[in-house]
C-alpha cells in the first residue's frame, strides 16, 4: 500500500480542490459547509497521546481517497472540455479540415438546367 503522507498535506489538497470548485461561483470556499465539516473532522481526529489512533488513520485514508476522486473529476472535466468532439460535421466542413474543396454544382442548387 502506498504511503498516505501527512494529514495536513491531505487537508490542504482537499481545501485546494474546494477552491477550484468554488472559483466558478465567486464565493469564498470558507463559507461552504464542506469546508466547515473538513476542518471540524480533522480537528476532532488529531493525534492524541495514544500510540495508535485507528480513527485518525481511517479518516486520513478516506480523506486521501476523496481527494483523489476530486482531483480526478476536475482533470477529467478539463480533458473532456478540451478534446470533446463538436458533433456531426457537414461534408463541406470535413473537406475543409483536410484542405479540400467540394466542386460547385452548375446552376446553383441542383443539376437542373
Amino acid at each position: 500500500m502506498a504511503a498516505l503522507g501527512s494529514p495536513v498535506r491531505t487537508l490542504r489538497g482537499l481545501l485546494r480542490e474546494l477552491r477550484h470548485m468554488n472559483a466558478a461561483t465567486g464565493r469564498s470556499y470558507r463559507d461552504t459547509a464542506a469546508y466547515r465539516y473538513l476542518v471540524k473532522a480533522f480537528r476532532a481526529h488529531r493525534v492524541t497521546s495514544e500510540k495508535l489512533c485507528r480513527a485518525q488513520h481511517e479518516l486520513h485514508f478516506q480523506a486521501a481517497t476523496y481527494l483523489c476522486l476530486l482531483r480526478s473529476i476536475r482533470e477529467h472535466v478539463a480533458l473532456h472540455q478540451e478534446f470533446h468532439g463538436k458533433g456531426e460535421r457537414s461534408v463541406e466542413e470535413s473537406a475543409g479540415l483536410v484542405g479540400l474543396k467540394l466542386p460547385q454544382q452548375p446552376g446553383g442548387k441542383g443539376w437542373e438546367p
